[in-house]
């Protein structure tokens, strides 16, 4: 029993440094340059983390929602009812703050919360829930290959989205073109984000401690990884993708390359040829399958160096533990816009507050302040479901962060 404990520790210590690492990236996306001012090509921070910060969110938020489900043996019947409502409790939660931190933003905003997206992750993981990992694995393939090709058909067909940053006055006053931002139009759409969430959903069913499946998530995002970007070189520039693109987009090959950089405002249907790209956020099936390699990636490597290196994680593994908290307040900060001046100064800022706020208030005072709200509520609320009974059986599912 002893040794299970200990087990469990390290994969959580693997879990959340991964979680850690994702916020990370997104501080450095929001505050870093994005490209070079002397040769105008994109920077380290943005090759490093641009799309795959975000797609290792979501699927972490997926193994999280399986491990506060029961893991690798799901809850039935009225646990399971009571899972789900507490995630509809988690998810309008989450959005609420993400629309509030639209309220704090100037209308050409210094970052692009995900917040809100995050809470329609959950809402629509509702249903696959009770799911066992091959029917959730298969599930993510679908909604990685349909959710592009919607995506492209249906832009000219929904309601343009007027804010980065949706509030609560859009939410009343747009409705249908705030709900297609969630969902295809807009910086994190939850279809196409669908993908790496439910991959994560079916891997928190799995035996995670395991060495050997440890090895095979890195192997596996290593692979997909190498195949996405390999075939999109192959249909690009072996055969002919990319003057199809030219003939198609009415382009340069100047202005075809910083698209192909820095991806379009929207996936262009002027060809089906554009789903080849594997530009970030472009979210395409090719560059949904490069992003989630990249995620398995790190999700295995820290899996794997947990157990050994578990301690000298501790500032990734708290800042993990209390994303939530930490990504809203870094939300609230950057909304002052004082940092445009001196980016690496204030990324340093950013990035030692956190880390040093994390390490403090887990040492001190355990779960971090908005994660303790949600997750009593969450919990208050399943409890109302499943009975006091069934609840005591269900303490072990309630830990963590899963934003």
């Amino acid at each position: 029993t002893e040794n299970a404990s200990v087990r469990s520790t390290t994969r959580l210590v693997g879990i959340d440094a991964a979680r850690g690492l994702a916020l990370v990236g997104l501080m450095a996306i929001h505050l870093l340059p994005a490209w070079n001012e002397e040769t105008g090509e994109a920077s380290w921070s943005w090759r490093l983390f641009s799309g795959d910060s975000a797609a290792l969110f979501a699927l972490l938020a997926g193994v999280g929602l399986a491990l506060t489900s029961g893991g690798r043996n799901p809850h039935q019947g009225r646990r399971m009812a009571a899972d789900r409502v507490g995630l509809v409790v988690r998810a309008l939660l989450i959005a609420v703050v993400g629309l509030w931190i639209g309220t704090l933003m100037p209308q050409d905003p210094p970052a692009y919360s995900i917040l809100v997206y995050y809470g329609m992750f959950f809402l629509l993981a509702i249903p696959f829930l009770h799911m066992g990992p091959k029917a959730l694995f298969a599930s993510a393939a679908v909604f990685g290959i349909v959710s592009p090709v919607l995506m492209q058909n249906l832009a000219s067909e929904l309601p343009a989205w007027s804010s980065y940053n949706p509030t609560f006055i859009d939410m009343v006053t747009e409705p249908g073109a705030i709900a297609s931002q969630l969902l295809l139009t807009g910086t994190y759409p939850a279809l196409p984000y669908m993908a790496y969430l439910l991959v994560g959903l079916g891997l928190g069913r799995l035996n995670l401690r395991e060495t050997a499946l440890q090895v095979r998530v890195l192997v596996v995002g290593v692979g997909l990884t190498i195949f996405a970007y390999f075939t999109s070189s192959i249909l690009l520039y072996a055969f002919g993708g990319y003057q199809r693109l030219l003939s198609a987009s009415g382009m340069s090959e100047y202005e075809l390359d910083q698209v192909l950089t820095w991806g379009p405002d929207s996936l262009p249907a002027s060809t089906g040829w554009w789903l080849a790209i594997t530009t970030p956020h472009t979210n395409t099936p090719l560059a949904i399958m490069a992003s989630l390699g990249v995620s398995l990636t790190v999700l295995g490597v820290f899996l794997l160096i947990a157990p050994k290196v578990g301690k000298w994680l501790l500032p990734l593994s708290a800042m993990g533990a209390m994303t939530f908290t930490l990504y809203t307040a870094h939300l609230v900060a950057l909304s002052a816009e004082v940092h445009y001046s001196q980016p690496y100064l204030w990324f340093l800022i950013h990035l030692v507050a956190a880390a040093l706020f994390a390490v403090v208030w887990q040492r001190s005072l355990g779960q971090g302040p908005l994660e303790k709200v949600v997750s009593t509520s969450a919990k208050g609320t399943r409890r109302l479901v499943s009975g006091a009974e069934g609840q005591s059986r269900n303490v072990a599912g309630g830990r963590g962060s899963q934003t």
